[in-house]
């Protein structure tokens, strides 16, 4: 399969939602930003998709860097596969959470973060994931980052694919990323780019 990785755009919009309906995914990438409960949440994701996927438009037509990822388009104008690569300091829940909110990760500054991951069920194993992690690097020097953080979840038994939503932990390590913070099954791992 050929495909090339470009930033998430207004002209891959339509391919980019298309992806999230065939993963069956209704959060459109808005959980980091969404403020109310996760009942509230997890009701919004059943009954009303549409609203998060709205909001993460608009956000994208604004220029506002929570929005920003990276897509991995195939011949003929598919999106199959997705990461959202936003700065740190756009992704708020991230920090407050139990997880990773009791971790001293230093300061937001030029750091960004992988938040999410997204491969089409027909591509996957493929290398889509790896290409979109490959070229986050080259994307966050083009927004002025400093650093790239991911947060793959460790397991010591296979996780489904349901399961690595934050992108392999394997990925990670191949393409120099290294043990930053946190433990198993929630590590954290950076890429110094400067």
């Amino acid at each position: 399969m050929t495909f090339e990785v470009v930033p998430l755009d207004r002209a891959h919009v339509d391919g980019w939602a298309a992806l999230f309906e065939a993963c069956h995914c209704a959060c459109y990438c808005r959980y980091w930003h969404f403020s109310g409960t996760t009942n509230a949440w997890l009701e919004r994701s059943a009954f009303s998709p549409e609203v998060s996927r709205e909001e993460q438009v608009r956000a994208l037509e604004a220029g506002d860097p929570s929005a920003r990822g990276l897509v991995a388009v195939a011949v003929p104008d598919k999106v199959v596969g997705w990461i959202k690569v936003a700065p740190r300091a756009a992704v708020p829940k991230l920090r407050k959470g139990r997880v990773y909110g009791a971790l001293d990760l230093g300061s937001d500054d030029g750091v960004y973060s992988i938040a999410c991951f997204l491969v089409h069920p027909e591509h996957r194993r493929k290398g889509v994931a790896r290409a979109l992690v490959e070229a986050a690097e080259g994307a966050v020097r083009a927004w002025g980052g400093r650093a790239i953080e991911a947060y793959p979840r460790r397991s010591g038994e296979l996780l489904r694919d349901e399961e690595v939503w934050m992108g392999p932990e394997r990925i990670y390590i191949d393409a120099g990323y290294t043990h930053f913070a946190g433990e198993a099954p929630y590590p954290v791992y950076r890429k110094q780019l400067d």
